[in-house]
């Protein structure tokens, strides 16, 4: 039988989403809470793996097990053993055709950026951080040529293991809260450092540091060295996943905070 599950989990104190030799990622204690209801060994496999301090207001994961259990099991019995920072939200029986990875169609990430002087406090280990005032505009101007089909290798980490770095944005949306910059964006997929190293570049654009033209620039030319430093994982977190509509699954959550 194969179950999928959506969770949350605030990124702060775990080693990203895949499982570490520490038992640090997020990976490692869901799958310690499932195992605890199934009464077995389980391996749960998620559609995307975030990094360190990545947070999630929507995961999606399957797995197999071979007993009976309702529903609200792999829901409040799992969550019974989980850590606090993670939460399964929602639980599925499905077709053993599903994945939680490549059954994906389309995935979203949101950069939450408190754009003030002062550093966060509150929010800290939640929010990314620029002090200087940002062109909200500048950064749309720059971002409209980031939609479409592109090789994205200028913004590819090196230790990426994505077979290719052609990715098709499909949207991307840039908005002012007040003090807080909203970065939402759309795509097939990402490679590993793809939304940090594009919102390095977007915050320098915004800053007055670079023209719009600039990033066009930077993606034409394939080349990481060209581009702005990774920015902070802090801010970053996985917010949508569509699948094929016979599955009949959420795509994201409206709980978290900066909705």
């Amino acid at each position: 039988m194969r179950i999928v599950v959506g969770l949350e989990y605030r990124g702060v104190g775990f080693c990203g989403w895949q499982s570490q030799l520490p038992g640090c990622g997020v990976q490692d204690a869901l799958e310690q809470a499932v195992a605890a209801i199934a009464g077995s060994k389980i391996t749960v496999t998620a559609a995307g793996r975030t990094d360190t301090g990545v947070h999630a207001a929507l995961q999606v994961a399957h797995f197999d097990v071979s007993v009976e259990r309702p529903l609200t099991a792999w829901v409040r019995g799992v969550n019974s053993h989980l850590p606090e920072g993670v939460t399964v939200l929602w639980a599925r029986e499905t077709d053993s055709d599903f994945h939680a990875r490549f059954s994906a169609s389309q995935r979203g990430y949101r950069y939450v950026l408190l754009n003030h002087p002062l550093r966060p406090g509150l929010n800290a280990g939640l929010v990314g951080w620029y002090h200087r005032s940002l062109d909200v505009d500048l950064m749309n101007r720059a971002a409209a040529c980031l939609i479409g089909r592109h090789d994205f290798s200028a913004f590819r980490a090196a230790e990426c293991q994505a077979r290719s770095p052609v990715k098709e944005i499909r949207q991307v949306r840039i908005e002012r809260r007040g003090d807080y910059v909203l970065c939402d964006f759309l795509a097939d997929g990402f490679l590993h450092h793809m939304v940090r190293n594009l919102m390095g570049c977007l915050i320098q654009i915004g800053a007055g540091a670079q023209p719009p033209g600039w990033l066009d620039e930077v993606l034409q030319g394939r080349d990481r060295s060209r581009a702005a430093p990774t920015f902070s994982a802090a801010g970053l977190y996985l917010t949508h996943i569509r699948y094929p509509e016979h599955f009949g699954l959420p795509e994201s959550s409206d709980r978290w905070l900066f909705a």
